[in-house]
């Protein structure tokens, strides 16, 4: 064939170069990065609520990018994770959505191939893109792994989809709060912090939370505060909280107004002696 010839039958098929890209689109992937930063966002709410989990990563085709399995987690947990996350992949759909779909009556779609129709898959978008997607199994509940997931894939989304709402406490509600002492916000929205706004007018007992960091901040009067050492006639009262009688040995500290003192996780601490009424601000990160 002449080269005029092979040119004429180029155009005549429409696939010149600028025919070539009008028919291709550039598509954009999960990488290996991402898919570990999916998977911390995932683990910050199962530690939040003290769960186990199996987390998935799958590309934008299903194929499997990262797998990672809480300590304890039941070892099923892995596949079932992949198929939701693969299921919400290839569907570009919530598993939620499928699974109410189908409780609804419409059970004949279960027979698709490479279908796992239960909450806890979660497309990963950027900027409207399907890149990949992740899918958890094995939490507390199924209400668990769905947290879990979107969590994980708010983590990889676009910016403007991960903010989150502002909280705004006017001063006579702050005011109120510091009356008797009350939390401003408790993290049951899925948030890895609290704000409680903290009133003592005597010493409590020592305390011990193995999952939270406690921000102190002195708003009003003065306290001797203990921390580390050893805790005394420690009782767990809830999963993650230890009540003691008071402390052995560990620093001392006399708080005062506009003082910061910052906690660690599982680090004993004690108001030993306070002024009535002590007022201060907790801020509590998990």
């Amino acid at each position: 064939m002449k080269l005029g010839t092979f040119t004429a039958c180029v155009f005549a098929l429409g696939i010149t170069g600028s025919g070539i890209q009008a028919q291709t689109m550039d598509k954009k992937t999960i990488t290996l990065d991402g898919a570990r930063k999916v998977v911390a966002a995932a683990m910050i709410e199962a530690r939040r609520v003290n769960s186990g989990g199996v987390i998935a990563v799958v590309d934008e085709g299903g194929n499997l990018v990262t797998l990672d399995r809480i300590d304890g987690s039941f070892a099923a947990g892995a596949n079932i994770s992949i198929g939701k996350a693969r299921t919400a992949a290839i569907f570009k759909k919530p598993t939620k959505f499928f699974e109410e779909i189908i409780k609804n009556g419409r059970t004949a779609m279960v027979a698709l191939n490479d279908f796992t129709p239960l909450q806890g898959g979660e497309p990963i978008l950027i900027d409207g893109q399907i890149v990949g997607a992740v899918g958890v199994s094995g939490a507390s509940n199924a209400d668990e792994d769905e947290k879990m997931a979107l969590a994980g894939a708010a983590a990889f989304s676009s910016p403007s989809a991960t903010y989150q709402k502002v909280d705004y406490f006017e001063r006579d509600k702050v005011a109120a709060a510091f009356l008797k002492g009350a939390v401003l916000l408790d993290g049951s929205d899925g948030r890895n912090f609290m704000v409680h706004a903290s009133r003592r007018e005597m010493p409590g007992g020592s305390e011990v939370h193995t999952q939270d960091a406690d921000v102190i901040y002195v708003l009003d009067g003065t306290a001797t505060f203990i921390t580390g050492g050893t805790l005394v006639g420690g009782k767990n009262i809830a999963a993650d909280e230890i009540r003691g009688t008071g402390i052995q040995g560990g620093q001392t500290y006399h708080l005062t107004k506009g003082d910061v003192i910052v906690v660690p996780r599982n680090t004993p601490h004690w108001f030993q002696e306070v002024t009535n009424p002590f007022t201060y601000y907790v801020v509590k990160v998990r």
